[in-house]
């Protein structure tokens, strides 16, 4: 029994090891979502999170001094569906730069971006934009019941939280660019496709992303 127990064990090691990155991601993805949205009392308000048009989840993102001290991280976005009910198949995305901290000293943090208006759709929709220029971004309260009571959640294009070492906060991303991930794409559909048309025309879900989009119908499938 040891014996069999210790051949599953290493066969599942091979597999997992074995993954393309872009699945790696996207599981990583899932379960940064699972385990923040599973939060009793310090996770993102439900009501944001039912009113908001897209959300961006990039696990672990890094601190790299080859970037001259900023951060860079891959993550995936998926919007609602024209009708409201659902959400699309994920686009890939990119995070790079910015001046923002990491909790509690942390050298990698997960980051999620719910974005809560149309204009802020609108520029998931292109190559590049600068949080927190060319798109306003605030930090998102914590809370289940949590709701938006200032100007600056009411009126932000993005929301932005972030988990490190166990610490869930609503961060300032003043400064980072997110560009679509136009690679991972390719992995994810077998073809160039630009997140555009992955939030237009919501493409078939990929086999691998099945479980991120099925957590995020689950716990908020109609806006």
């Amino acid at each position: 029994m040891i014996i069999r127990l210790a051949v599953m064990g290493f066969v599942f090691a091979v597999a997992s090891q074995a993954q393309p990155a872009h699945v790696k991601r996207l599981n990583a993805a899932t379960t940064v979502l699972t385990e923040t949205l599973g939060m009793a009392d310090r996770s993102i308000p439900q009501d944001l999170l039912d009113r908001s048009r897209c959300i961006v989840v990039v696990p672990g993102l890094k601190k790299g001094a080859f970037i001259f001290g900023g951060r860079y991280g891959r993550g995936f976005l998926s919007c609602r569906k024209q009708d409201g009910v659902g959400w699309t198949a994920p686009g890939g995305v990119r995070i790079e730069g910015g001046s923002f901290g990491l909790q509690a000293g942390g050298k990698e943090t997960d980051v999620i971006l719910l974005v809560m208006n149309e204009r802020g759709v609108q520029r998931l929709m292109t190559s590049r934009f600068t949080l927190g220029g060319q798109a306003s971004v605030a930090a998102g309260p914590v809370g289940r019941t949590a709701t938006a009571e200032t100007d600056a959640l009411l009126t932000a294009e993005i929301l932005s939280w972030s988990r490190s070492r166990g610490v869930f906060a609503g961060v300032s991303l003043q400064g980072a660019t997110l560009r679509q991930d136009l690679g991972t794409n390719r992995e994810l559909y077998g073809r160039t496709i630009e997140n555009r048309e992955v939030i237009e025309k919501d493409p078939a879900i990929p086999p691998s992303a099945g479980p991120f989009i099925e957590l995020l119908n689950r716990h908020s499938s109609r806006r």
